[in-house]
């Protein structure tokens, strides 16, 4: 049973939109941190956005301004609105849950099985 369940990613052009989703599953127990990571081709892999149980939210430097995180406690839903997509925000996004509340140097929480983002020029 997959523990976070990743839905929304897609092929959209410069300047569009998507919305990613992800939910995590009662059997994954008490989650705080929950948020996005993302992979490209030949990149390290690198925070998108991140948001606590109590609202406390983190970006990446890249999708500052364009990017929202939102979620859900009781659904434990987590939503990523990405605006203005550039060809540069192509890659696979990785939904990230934590017991903690705060971002760890290294991630060692829960990982969804990643959704591809493609953003065409």
């Amino acid at each position: 049973q997959e523990q976070l369940v990743e839905s929304g990613g897609g092929l959209v052009q410069a300047g569009g939109s998507l919305r990613l989703s992800c939910t995590a599953s009662r059997s994954i127990g008490y989650i705080n941190l929950m948020g996005w990571y993302r992979q490209a081709p030949g990149k390290q892999r690198e925070l998108v956005a991140a948001i606590s149980s109590g609202g406390t939210t983190y970006y990446g430097d890249s999708v500052e301004d364009r990017f929202t995180i939102s979620r859900d406690n009781a659904k434990n839903t987590v939503w990523l609105q990405m605006d203005s997509l550039n060809p540069e925000d192509t890659a696979v996004y990785y939904c990230y849950a934590d017991r903690i509340g705060r971002l760890r140097t290294n991630p060692n929480g829960f990982w969804g099985q990643g959704t591809q983002v493609t953003v065409s020029s």
